[in-house]
């Protein structure tokens, strides 16, 4: 069977919906399906807000993991919405993270974003690997690293007070992180996937950024 690409889709119409910090288009589209027929036409809308780079900062000397603390509209609406669901709060606890801007590399932004969150010099990045988002309904991607950090001193509030953000900075030991992925919460898809990367690779790193004099 031949294997489906972006040949196989026929965009018929592109029509903005919304235009503002994100952006939400609407397609008209056919693709071919699995039997070689095509699709009738399909209307899918597709949500723009560019591509993301998220840090799971780790210090191998302590065996720390720098996190941060910050309300996020998603999960407070969410909460709204279904009163029901038992949700202790949306403040979340995540990774650093942020949005490539136009001219900027993905490790341009992991550096950016430590030092705007968490006020962090990144001694070394290790790539975990890029996943979509949401991919039904949304174009971004999400760049993951690891990186080495040195988490003496490293904590309190950090953020660009312009752009809204008051975001905690807290300092755990790589054991209690790893009771917080269990209980369920760190419970966002880019600190889980870091989290439970670094569960498998951790010896690993430890024995290359130690030995390594950073």
């Amino acid at each position: 069977m031949k294997k489906l690409d972006y040949s196989d889709v026929d965009i018929i119409t592109k029509k903005s919906t919304h235009s503002g910090f994100f952006s939400i288009n609407q397609y008209s589209l056919q693709h071919r399906k699995f039997d070689g027929k095509k699709t009738r036409e399909l209307s899918r809308e597709c949500f723009e807000r560019g591509h993301a780079v998220g840090v799971l900062a780790y210090d191998p000397w302590q065996d720390n993991i720098v996190l941060l603390e910050q309300f996020r509209i998603g999960a407070y609406i969410y909460q709204l919405e279904k009163p029901e669901v038992n949700r202790e709060s949306p403040w979340l606890l995540e990774i650093i993270a942020g949005i490539v801007e136009p001219g900027e590399s993905q490790i341009d932004v992991a550096h950016r974003e430590a030092k705007e969150e968490a006020g962090l010099q990144l001694l070394a990045l290790e790539p975990i690997g890029d996943f979509y988002s949401s991919p039904g309904g949304s174009s971004e991607t999400t760049q993951l690293y690891c990186a080495c950090v040195k988490s003496n001193g490293v904590g309190g509030i950090h953020g660009i007070e312009e752009e809204g953000e008051d975001i905690r900075v807290i300092v755990v030991p790589f054991h209690e992180a790893v009771q917080l992925l269990n209980k369920g919460q760190l419970n966002n898809a880019s600190a889980m996937i870091a989290m439970q990367w670094l569960m498998l690779n951790r010896n690993e790193l430890q024995m290359k950024w130690q030995a390594s004099n950073l």
